[in-house]
C-alpha cells in the first residue's frame, strides 16, 4: 500500500510554506496591500533611498511589474520616488507612514520566527533550516 500525497514529505512543506505565506500575509491584508507588496517594502531599507535595478534584484520581480507596485505604493503615501546616489538613478524611499508599515511587518515577522523557534527549540530549528536549505539547492534547477 503506498503512502496518501498528504502523508508526503513535500505536500508538508507545501502546506507549511502556504500557512506562513499566509501569516506573514495578515498585516499587508490589515493595511490594504497585497502579496508581494512585503518585500519592496522591506527592500527599501535605507532611508536615503534605493535604486529601483536594486529593488528588482531584491524582490527578484522585473522592472515592468515592479513600476505598478511602485506606482500603486507611492499613491497609498508609502513611498517617495526619488533620484538616488551619486548617478542619480531612479529609486524609491519610504515615507515615515511607509517605514511605519515596514516596522509592523518586520515585527509581525520576528513573533512568528520567535513562536516557531519557541516550539521547535534550539537543536530542531537549526536542523530544520539545515534541511530546508538543503532541499532549496535541490530544487533550485
Amino acid at each position: 500500500m503506498t503512502k496518501p500525497p498528504t502523508a508526503s514529505t513535500l505536500y508538508r512543506l507545501i502546506e507549511a510554506g502556504h500557512l506562513a505565506r499566509q501569516a506573514l500575509l495578515a498585516p499587508l491584508a490589515a493595511r490594504g496591500l497585497e502579496a508581494g507588496d512585503d518585500a519592496v517594502l522591506l527592500g527599501l531599507a535605507d532611508p536615503a533611498g534605493v535604486p529601483v535595478t536594486t529593488l528588482e534584484a531584491f524582490t527578484g520581480v522585473p522592472s515592468d511589474h515592479l513600476d505598478p507596485i511602485l506606482r500603486r505604493l507611492e499613491d497609498k503615501g508609502l513611498l517617495l520616488r526619488l533620484a538616488v546616489g551619486p548617478e542619480m538613478v531612479p529609486g524609491a524611499r519610504l515615507s515615515q507612514q511607509g517605514q511605519t508599515t515596514r516596522t509592523a511587518i518586520e515585527d509581525h515577522w520576528r513573533q512568528l520566527e520567535d513562536t516557531i523557534a519557541e516550539d521547535l527549540g534550539k537543536k530542531t530549528r537549526k536542523s530544520l533550516r539545515q534541511g530546508l536549505k538543503r532541499i532549496i539547492t535541490l530544487l533550485d534547477f
